[in-house]
Formats: structure tokens, C-alpha cells, sequence
């Protein structure tokens, strides 16, 4: 019946030496997968570049707030110095609000002297008097 018992059927070495398109390249996909996997990682929205781009806003944001903390400090500090220290409140009542103590006068020279020359034409013209009298 059977002439060569221990060989096998064909169909099964046929199959082997078949090889489909993808079993011939499957070395090539296969890099080519790692290609673009390589470079989505490196480009891709969270890739190595954004990556470094995001540490560096990080980084700025952070210099940011050192500095405005730094600043809030310092005006908190002018707060307090407002609040409690008659000499600084003193100052800003003289330069800013033009007080002065009884007896005091406050003679007022501007900055530019062309100025000056357009700034008299115009208190003449407003009708305010150039030569107030010190308060008292």
C-alpha cells in the first residue's frame, strides 16, 4: 500500500516553500516600525523635542514667579513702611500732595524752562494767580 512509509505529504513542504509577501519583508517592516516609532518619539506632540520645550516654558514660568514674588515682597514691605512710618508719610504729604507745616512756604519751579514759557501763558489764560500765597 504505502511504498515509503516515513515520508511526508507534500502539501505540508509546499507550504514552507511558499512565502508571502510579508514573511519576505517582514525584516523591512519591521525596521521601518522602528523608524517611525523612533520618530514619533522624537517629533511627535509628546515627543522628546516638545518634551524639552515644555521644560524650558517650565523653567521660564518658574523665573517668572521668583520674580513676582520677589516684587510682591518688596511692595508689601512699602505697604507696611506706609502704614507705620511717619517720616516716609510725611514725604509722600509734601511731594505728591504739596502740604506743608505751619509757616512753611512752597515755592513750585518747574523742570524745563520751555516749559515754563508755555505753562505762564496758560495760567494767565485759566486765571489762576502765579503768585499764590504760602498756605497757612
Amino acid at each position: 500500500m504505502n511504498e515509503e512509509p516515513n515520508k511526508v505529504p507534500n502539501r505540508i513542504s509546499s507550504r514552507t516553500t511558499e512565502s508571502t509577501w510579508t514573511g519576505r519583508n517582514a525584516r523591512v517592516l519591521l525596521l521601518l516600525a522602528l523608524v517611525a516609532l523612533c520618530v514619533h518619539d522624537i517629533f511627535g506632540a509628546h515627543g522628546f523635542i516638545a518634551m524639552r520645550r515644555t521644560a524650558r516654558e517650565i523653567n521660564d514660568a518658574r523665573d517668572e514667579i521668583s520674580k513676582l514674588d520677589d516684587e510682591n515682597r518688596a511692595l508689601a514691605d512699602q505697604v507696611g513702611a506706609l502704614k507705620s512710618d511717619p517720616r516716609i508719610i510725611e514725604r509722600i504729604a509734601r511731594e505728591e500732595m504739596g502740604l506743608a507745616r505751619p509757616g512753611e512756604m512752597i515755592f513750585k519751579v518747574p523742570a524745563d524752562p520751555a516749559a515754563a514759557g508755555s505753562s505762564a501763558d496758560g495760567n494767565a489764560a485759566d486765571g489762576s494767580d502765579a503768585g499764590a500765597k504760602p498756605q497757612q
